[in-house]
């Protein structure tokens, strides 16, 4: 389905981000792997790129930073001869209390989530633009969409990741290129290892506020299994008169509007 295409992937060391590489290579594509973990990012890069049948390159990156993202992409764009699709998994996430959230913190949420979803589309629009079109999948959140009040900063900035994919999708659909964000609802190792410190209290509050919800098991989805197909739906000609949509695959957790 992907055969040939020409993909970036961020964040591809774990999680997300992995499966997706995955289930690119899995397709067919070219894909340069980025992360800011290089031990990491090469480790898979190296066992992905040996199922096949596409192939995989490592590119570290700093997401946050311009200069970063621009020599990144340069030399991956350079490496595949062009790109077709940037995905965008990359992300951090921390707890925070509207009370007490510190500068610190916040800034550090909108640069790596707000500023780096910026820079990375960026960096990608005149390579996507160069070939007629391309796509862009972004990573918002179902906490970009209701009230979080023990991560406030995290929620923002998902927040702005949704209003910014929206009004990129309305900037550069005249170049034939698509901008959209998955929800995603995920059981990556990051959230097992969270969920695996939380007192046996806040587990069943996590339980009340994210699992109860899915209607669909009450559990967070496989990122190869329940993400890879969709990334890779996004990534085809076949999402061609998709763009600027929220897309929660989340098992029923959440609806955009």
């Amino acid at each position: 389905m992907l055969e040939g295409k020409r993909i970036i992937v961020t964040g591809a060391a774990r999680g997300m981000g992995e499966a997706t590489l995955s289930a690119y290579v899995g397709s067919g594509a070219n894909v340069v792997a980025m992360d800011i973990n290089e031990k990491m990012g090469k480790a898979v890069v190296r066992k992905i790129h040996e199922t096949g049948p596409g192939s995989a390159f490592f590119s570290h990156i700093d997401i946050a930073d311009k200069n970063s993202v621009e020599q990144s992409f340069s030399k991956a764009v350079a490496l595949l001869g062009g790109l077709d699709v940037l995905a965008h998994p990359a992300a951090i996430q921390a707890a925070s209390g509207a009370v007490d959230v510190s500068v610190e913190h916040w800034d550090q949420m909108f640069a790596v989530n707000v500023r780096g979803t910026m820079l990375t589309n960026q960096a990608a629009y005149p390579y996507l633009k160069a070939e007629g079109g391309g796509a862009i999948i972004n990573f918002g959140s179902i906490s970009g969409q209701r009230a979080e009040p023990g991560a406030v900063a995290y929620s923002a900035a998902k927040g702005a990741v949704h209003s910014w994919t929206r009004s990129a999708a309305a900037s550069w659909g005249k170049d034939g290129i698509r901008v959209n964000a998955i929800l995603p609802a995920m059981a990556t190792p990051m959230y097992e290892e969270a969920m695996s410190k939380l007192s046996e209290e806040a587990t069943t509050a996590a339980f009340w506020m994210n699992h109860q919800s899915i209607a669909l098991g009450n559990k967070y989805g496989d990122p190869l299994t329940d993400l890879g197909p969709v990334m890779v739906f996004f990534a085809s000609d076949a999402s061609r008169f998709i763009t600027g949509q929220l897309i929660p695959v989340d098992g029923g957790q959440t609806n955009t509007r």
